[in-house]
């Protein structure tokens, strides 16, 4: 007999509204505590403190509209956050403050998360999807200088972005950017060309969420569909369908690797969390404890591996830890 998928160890209450993001702030030393950030449909990002299960912080810079990305930027006092109201919002968050220190605006009306990555010291790139529709624009931070726009060709019909992430092999090497879009294509763009080099039709419908490994040069996507569609990226940099792995329902809103590669999680709209082994996709839990669409998952990055938690938000106005 299978074991019964666990409870969750604790849920976090109180952001009265549906949980659109969640990012761990954890590998800190004592007596720092380890801290989730979410950010809710009400325009609030709200700072967990995990000893205490409480929150700590109410951070309102979003006019009220949902809030549906959150990163640190290294330490857990710099962090960004991307809303409805188009603006992605630096915080200032050391010795007690909460302040808004810089902002970017969008004039995107869509809802495609951002993505960070740090390039260097002090040096980071951020994706987001850019005010013409199909565009997707990548910004040196803190400077917000612009690298470079990504167009795609005319008369390619992508539609709009719909999921970013930007990836690079080592520190160090050049960055790369995997793009989701709205006609079900992930599109691998080469940042210092500005240029897509390869395109997989991996959906019928809107890519939602995906992820990549570049270790193993291999990433998964989910939509709409009641599939997950795992792809390869071979050496001569083409995408490549790897296989596909039917859901039980259809909808995923977030897909994650966790950070040493064996497991990922999906957040379904059929309420469920489903845990797969990264190798062969073997299922490993399903996980039901939320009574409405799940809309995001999350790893944390504690140091040691026997703390590490995975945490879930939904439209229920619950973190599941």
């Amino acid at each position: 007999m299978a074991l019964p998928p666990p409870d969750p160890e604790f849920v976090l209450r109180g952001t009265s509204a549906a949980v659109h993001t969640l990012h761990f702030s954890c590998a800190c030393q004592e007596p720092d505590f380890p801290i989730l950030f979410s950010g809710s449909e009400n325009g609030f990002v709200h700072v967990w403190n995990l000893k205490t299960r409480r929150v700590d912080t109410a951070l309102d810079g979003h006019g009220r509209k949902s809030v549906y990305w959150v990163e640190t930027m290294d330490a857990k006092d710099r962090l960004l956050s991307q809303g409805r109201d188009q603006r992605i919002c630096l915080w200032d968050l050391a010795e007690g403050r909460t302040s808004v220190t810089d902002s970017v605006f969008t004039e995107n009306v869509g809802f495609c998360r951002c993505s960070l990555l740090k390039v260097a010291q002090g040096r980071w790139l951020m994706a987001m999807a850019a005010k013409s529709l199909e565009e997707v624009q990548v910004l040196e931070l803190p400077s917000k200088t612009s690298v470079c726009t990504l167009k795609p060709e005319v008369g390619a019909k992508l539609g709009m972005p719909m999921c970013l992430k930007l990836w690079q092999l080592d520190s160090g090497s050049q960055p790369w950017l995997l793009a989701g879009y709205e006609d079900g294509s992930v599109i691998l763009w080469n940042l210092s060309m500005g240029k897509a080099l390869s395109q997989l039709v991996c959906h019928q419908e809107p890519v939602m969420s995906l992820d990549f490994d570049s270790e193993k040069a291999k990433g998964i996507s989910g939509s709409s569909e009641k599939v997950l569609s795992i792809w390869s990226l071979n050496e001569q940099q083409n995408l490549q369908v790897h296989k596909i792995h039917k859901l039980v329902n259809s909808g995923i809103s977030d897909i994650t690797i966790r950070s040493d590669k064996k497991i990922l999680a999906t957040a379904g709209w059929d309420h469920r969390i489903r845990i797969f082994g990264w190798k062969k996709m073997k299922p490993l839990a399903v996980l039901d404890y939320h009574t409405a669409t799940v809309h995001c998952v999350s790893f944390s990055d504690h140091r040691n591996p026997t703390e590490r938690l995975l945490a879930a938000g939904s439209k229920d106005h619950r973190i599941s830890i």
